[in-house]
Formats: structure tokens, C-alpha cells, sequence
């Protein structure tokens, strides 16, 4: 009864091309934006942080950026954990070198660095798409791996191969290190995420875009009209890859500590970030969020209901994780194939129309 346009009008071509056009999405926005920012970092706890906001934050990013080149400009990859790793190595190697310059400052010249080494792998798109640019990406993804395991100048020569994250303040609060508190690894994170789905939203509807999506529809035809493939497809993998190195730089300064190439940025990283756009919606600044919030959510809710109240094995909680993501995925791919997305959109036009039928 509440979610209705009548009254809503629009005076200026500016308030049409609202991404949120009603004044109750609009509301709502602003709404989870004011607790958000407002509410949640003085009541927020060291589990919440760790267990829930700062995660979901992070993937959001690396999401957001394998949507860009996968749901926009329809360029498949498989090698988000391997792009990744390159934006907590670059942090790390940036925390070390230079000391003395904000830690926010490295965390986007993690990104940049990581958009290079994204475009370099991005140049196959040009001659080959489909499953074999998917095996490309893949091997992408071995490569940086193997490329961080066998070089010790990546991780200052340490015995371990690990890195560790040392101690960065911002405006006076620790933001990296063991002495990090959880707003402010949670404000660090919000605020990026916040920046960046700005900067996506504005790109996936502004030219660029545009081209992306031509790109992504039909190549051949993009190119008679006049978009250059070449741009198209490189300025994709560029801004993917700095999303996502931004994401790599945050979920190893801010969110673990320390990290070793193998465990913390291997295939089983890649996938993840895939399943999350897969569920949540490709080609859309709102799946993104949505596909990591339920994969970041899934695992918590399985253990505190499986393990924690009816006491079952931690491994049969993670194995039963892995075959209701599978399931998940099959029956998105056949029912619903853009995902949490597309349901939601559903159920807004539902509620604009009822008690009507549609």
C-alpha cells in the first residue's frame, strides 16, 4: 500500500535519471547509509567486525569489480584471487618502503598497480573470448601465485614466505596491525566500499559503460557502430583490476594480518568472488553486494546453527556449506539466471502493483 509512484513526479531530466527514482527507495538509501555510518561503528564488537562487516565489505569491492568485466562488459575471468594477491603484495611492499605515507594513499596505489598488471592479462581478450579467455585468466591466476611463492622480494626475504601488515594509523586510530580496534577497520572499509559502488554506478551508466555492455551483447555489432574493442575491453580490465586489488589490499592490511600467497589468495578465492556475482546478480551494482552479503553470511549462519546448537562436526558443516552453495548456483543459473538481483527487482514491481495481479 506504501510503495507507490502516484505523486512522484519528475520536473527536470537530472531527478528522471535518479538511480533511485521513488522516494521511498531513495529514503531507504539513505536510511542504510545513516546506520551505517551513523549507528553501527559505536555499537559495533570485535565478532561482528570480523565475523560479518568487515568481510562482506571486502568481497562487496572484489565483487563489484569482477561484475564490472563480467556482468557488464561480459569478459569471464577466473583470476580474482591471483589480482588479489597482487594488491596485498603491492600494499605490503608500499606499508614497508614507505612508512611514513597513509596507508589509504597505499591501498589506492595497490589498485592502480593492480589495474597495470590486470590490463596486461586483459591484452588475450582482444583475440579470444569465451571458455579460452577463461583459461587465460586462470592461468593468470597460477602464475601471480606461483610468481609471489618464488620470489623473496615480493615478502622481504622473510624465512616464513609470509607477510604481515604493520601497524598504520588514519586520523589517529590504528587501521592495520594487532592493535587495529573494529570501528575503525570497519569505517575504513565502509567508506571505500561506499566510494567505489559510487564510482561504479556512475561508470556502468555513463559512456563507458555504455560501450561495455555493447562489448558485452555483441561484439562485432559494438565495433560497426564505433566502439572500439580495444578501449572497451582494456578499460574494463582496468577498473575490475583496480576494484579488485583495492579489495586484495584491504582484506590483507585491514582484515587478516598476515597472509601467505597459497592460502589466502588461491583458486578457492577466485571461485568464491565468482559465486558471489553468480547469486547476487550479474550486471548489477546491487548483486554485487547481495551475492557477498549471502556468502559471507552462509558460513556464519551454518556454524552457529549446525556446530554451535546441534554440536556437529566442523567439517560436516563446511562440506554441507559447499553442496547448498552448489545447489544454489545450478538452480540461479537455470530458474533465475540474474540472480538475487533480478528477485528483488521482482518483488518491488509486486508491491507497486498490489493487491492488484500482475
Amino acid at each position: 500500500m506504501i510503495y507507490r509512484e502516484a505523486g512522484d513526479f519528475k520536473t527536470s531530466y537530472r531527478a528522471d535519471g535518479q538511480t533511485f527514482p521513488l522516494w521511498l527507495d531513495r529514503w531507504g538509501y539513505y536510511a542504510v547509509l545513516a546506520v551505517a555510518f551513523g549507528i553501527i561503528p559505536f555499537v559495533i564488537n570485535d565478532y561482528w567486525a570480523n565475523a560479518v562487516l568487515v568481510p562482506f565489505l571486502i568481497y562487496a569491492i572484489a565483487a563489484l569489480g569482477l561484475n564490472i568485466l563480467t556482468g557488464y562488459a561480459g569478459q569471464v575471468s577466473l583470476g580474482t584471487g591471483g589480482f588479489m594477491a597482487v594488491g596485498a603484495y603491492a600494499v605490503y611492499k608500499l606499508m614497508t618502503s614507505f612508512p611514513d605515507v597513509s596507508i589509504l594513499i597505499h591501498i589506492l596505489l595497490a589498485g592502480a598497480i593492480t589495474a597495470v598488471v590486470g590490463v596486461l592479462f586483459g591484452l588475450p581478450s582482444l583475440r579470444i573470448k569465451g571458455f579460452y579467455l577463461a583459461v587465460a585468466t586462470l592461468a593468470a591466476q597460477f602464475f601471480l601465485v606461483w610468481l609471489f611463492n618464488k620470489v623473496p622480494w615480493f615478502y622481504n626475504y622473510s624465512a616464513s614466505g609470509q607477510i604481515t601488515a604493520p601497524t598504520r594509523e588514519v586520523l589517529g586510530f590504528a587501521v592495520t596491525g594487532p592493535t587495529t580496534s573494529a570501528p575503525a577497520k570497519y569505517l575504513v572499509c565502509l567508506v571505500l566500499a561506499f566510494l567505489l559502488a559510487w564510482l561504479a554506478r556512475n561508470l556502468t551508466r555513463g559512456s563507458i559503460g555504455r560501450k561495455w555492455m555493447a562489448i558485452r551483447d555483441m561484439d562485432i555489432a559494438a565495433e560497426i557502430i564505433g566502439v572500439d574493442p580495444l578501449r572497451a575491453k582494456l578499460s574494463a580490465f582496468a577498473v575490475s583490476s583496480f576494484f579488485i586489488g583495492i579489495a586484495g589490499a584491504l582484506l590483507f592490511a585491514v582484515y587478516l594480518g598476515a597472509a601467505e600467497v597459497g592460502e589466502a589468495f588461491g583458486i578457492n578465492k577466485s571461485f568464491l568472488v565468482l559465486f558471489m556475482i553468480i547469486i547476487g546478480g550479474l550486471g548489477s551494482i546491487f548483486g554485487s553486494f547481495a551475492g557477498a552479503a549471502f556468502m559471507v553470511l552462509l558460513p556464519v549462519l551454518l556454524k552457529n546453527v549446525l556446530v554451535g546448537n546441534l554440536g556437529w562436526p566442523t567439517d560436516l558443516a563446511a562440506h554441507i556449506e559447499l553442496m547448498i552453495v552448489g545447489a544454489l548456483i545450478v538452480t540461479f543459473l537455470i530458474v533465475e539466471p540474474h540472480g538475487l538481483a533480478r528477485l528483488w527487482r521482482l518483488t518491488k514491481e509486486k508491491l507497486r502493483l498490489w493487491p492488484f495481479p500482475h
